[in-house]
């Protein structure tokens, strides 16, 4: 038990837990001390908790919820280093406990299993749980068996590598490749491009303009608008609701040209807080009717946004990308963050409250990414055609949105290299532009603590940069800068 309480202290108290529990482990593995083993680590989290309870508790469900998910997405990402066999049986008694698990720990769980269950889900489908485990080979255990074919030959250039002589004239020096490969290399790409254009394909929206509409489209759309600038009660906005969905669908053509014509961002938040949870259905294709829902409703809205948006249209939205996320992020966060003139506070207010309540860490990293190292490609967002003059073709950095990366690490969210470097290079040409500003200040020095690891190599650029503020925390991030 004693040696593994740094490895759970890293899940309570990091804000990169996977990243950092990997390394300990590896750094555990290359020590001096006695080798540890992985699957001591395992029987620790499966022992029955103590003192016994008449319903049996294993160790890991005694730990907060938060850091059962951070166990499971550690396991998942070191996967190999552990048996195999007694993974699937910890995520399989974590699932079939028969009592309601955390949305976070059942979402982790049920991604372990199914990234050790391979691409073949027969064991499933002919619900027989046990076969798997028992079919599994323990090749955890066993040495590889390139290794015990390697035992065999002695024809190796080196004793310590299976590089074969025939291997050496097929490969280029220093790590080069053939013709042939390079050709396929190539082809890969392209596959893969097409493939990337080929789902992303669905998020674009074209001309609008030219879409071809029956005159009993465009007169049902007008009454329908007319309609939805008076509020009439939340049972009359119900059934506008339902009108509005019908004629898309009876329409023939792109709902978002139907919505166009509708106008519905124009309602009062009470209607269009109706509209929003009424429209709220699972199992559709996120980047279409849930993202034009979005889009043509809530994001015009939030363009226009100064003052503290209305607690009953917050929380409709909030309720509506709980269930959607994909489209949250497409219709929604991307092209507000993108806003030509930046986001304001009360913008940002809106998008921590969705990046909080609705998205899980990992998926807010891979949005921050993309959207820091990325330009902007009309793939990457969905917005009605009168209002992509907008959104900018790069992030415009305010006082705000150093706010809401703030608020993005405050809820543990681990950030590539890439992304940190990226954000260092924006803090540094920001200082200038708000020396006394406090929120910037108070970004810096939360970015300086959760990221630290990852900016040892930006140390010097950030002193200097930090020296052209003048805040009252300009000497607490100096400091911090200064012990990296």
């Amino acid at each position: 038990m004693e040696r593994w309480v740094p490895l759970l202290e890293i899940f309570i108290n990091s804000s990169c837990p996977e990243t950092e529990a990997s390394s300990w482990l590896q750094r555990s593995f290359n020590s001096n001390s006695p080798p540890i083993s992985t699957s001591s680590f395992l029987s620790l989290l499966t022992n029955p908790s103590s003192p016994p309870h008449p319903k049996r508790f294993m160790h890991i469900q005694t730990l907060p919820n938060f850091v059962q998910a951070r166990i499971l997405s550690f396991l998942v990402y070191e996967r190999e280093r552990f048996c195999r066999r007694d993974l699937i049986k910890l995520a399989r008694d974590l699932l079939s406990e028969g009592r309601e698990l955390d949305f976070w720990v059942k979402k982790s769980a049920d991604q372990l299993l199914d990234v050790l269950s391979g691409s073949g889900f027969d064991w499933i489908s002919n619900l027989n749980l046990d076969s798997e485990e028992e079919s599994a080979e323990d090749e955890f255990r066993e040495m590889p068996d390139w290794l015990k074919d390697a035992a065999k030959s002695r024809d190796f250039v080196l004793p310590w590598l299976t590089i074969l002589p025939d291997e050496i004239s097929s490969r280029k020096p220093f790590g080069g490749v053939v013709e042939d490969d390079e050709d396929s290399e190539s082809d890969a790409g392209k596959e893969k491009e097409e493939c990337v254009d080929e789902v992303m394909g669905e998020a674009e929206v074209g001309d609008l303009k030219n879409v071809a509409m029956d005159p009993e489209v465009e007169k049902r759309a007008d009454w329908l608008k007319a309609r939805i600038l008076k509020f009439e009660g939340a049972s009359e906005t119900v059934e506008l609701a339902n009108e509005v969905r019908q004629l898309c669908v009876e329409s023939g053509v792109d709902s978002l040209a139907v919505l166009e014509l509708v106008e519905p961002w124009k309602a009062d938040d009470e209607t269009a807080s109706v509209m929003v949870t009424h429209l709220l259905h699972g199992g559709e294709d996120e980047l279409g009717w849930p993202s034009h829902v979005l889009c043509s409703i809530v994001l015009p809205k939030m363009f226009f946004l100064t003052e503290p948006a209305s607690r009953v249209l917050v929380s409709a939205i909030v309720e509506y990308c709980k269930v959607h996320q994909k489209a949250s992020e497409y219709a929604l966060l991307w092209p507000l963050i993108r806003k030509v003139d930046g986001i304001n506070n009360p913008i940002c207010d809106v998008i921590s409250r969705i990046v909080r309540e609705c998205l899980h860490p990992g998926h807010v990293s891979a949005f921050c990414q993309k959207l820091l190292s990325s330009e902007l490609d009309a793939k990457n967002f969905i917005c009605l055609p009168c209002y992509r003059c907008l959104i900018a073709g790069e992030l415009v950095w305010t006082e705000s949105l150093f706010y809401l990366m703030q608020n993005v690490l405050n809820h543990n969210v681990h950030l590539t290299q890439d992304a940190v470097d990226q954000l260092v290079q924006e803090a540094c040409k920001s200082t200038n532009r708000f020396p006394r500003s406090l929120k910037f200040g108070n970004f810096l020095l939360c970015f300086i603590n959760k990221c630290a690891p990852l900016l040892r190599s930006h140390k010097l650029l950030l002193i200097e940069a930090v020296e052209h503020t003048n805040t009252l925390v300009t000497k607490s991030i100096l400091s911090k800068l200064a012990s990296l």
